[in-house]
């Protein structure tokens, strides 16, 4: 096993951590603190796995995909954990969840064509974006500005974000099948 798939099995471990840690039953004192300290472990594997593999040229089919269901897993995980103790919203969770969802059903469909969707500046920045708005919810403060709090308005920008991603994704992939029946 090559150390990119084994930072990205690590975030897939971390994810039930996380979990375990946020949920409320019998939730020690400093359990989101240290949710947070895992989270930011489990989002810097996200970076790293990709920069050594380019950098290193052992880029695989199955890298791409173990990376992509870690993401997804700590993403929904987080996420949902976040909800059940009300630190995130429901309806951004269902937004960026549901994105991430059709994405992948997105490149699905183009691999089935042998087209290769690969990702954008926007889906770097959307990972960044939610990881961020997840940490900050992970050690919310006990300020409000503007009636939300500092992790909510991040929160705000991750769903803009995603959606701003999905339809990037969306209207590269049209064009994509555009082109291919132009040239059928």
């Amino acid at each position: 096993m090559s150390i990119p798939d084994g930072l990205a099995y690590l975030r897939i471990a971390l994810v039930p951590v996380i979990l375990a840690l946020i949920l409320p039953t019998d939730r020690i004192d400093h359990a989101f603190g240290l949710a947070a300290v895992f989270m930011g472990i489990a989002s810097f594997t996200d970076f790293l796995d990709g920069y050594l593999a380019r950098r290193w040229q052992i880029t695989t089919t199955l890298g791409a995909f173990l990376d992509s269901i870690a993401d997804k897993l700590l993403v929904a995980g987080a996420l949902f954990g976040l909800v059940a103790v009300d630190r995130a919203w429901a309806w951004a969770a269902f937004i960026i969840v549901g994105r991430e969802i059709a994405v992948a059903g997105l490149r699905s469909v183009a691999a089935m064509d042998g087209v290769v969707v690969p990702p954008s500046w926007w889906g770097k920045a959307k990972a960044n974006v939610q990881f961020l708005a997840m940490f900050m919810a992970l050690l919310r403060t006990a300020s409000t500005y503007g009636g939300l709090y500092p992790d909510q308005w991040v929160m705000l920008l991750a769903v803009i974000v995603t959606v701003m991603s999905g339809y990037g994704y969306f209207v590269r992939f049209a064009r994509m099948l555009r082109s291919d029946r132009a040239r059928a």
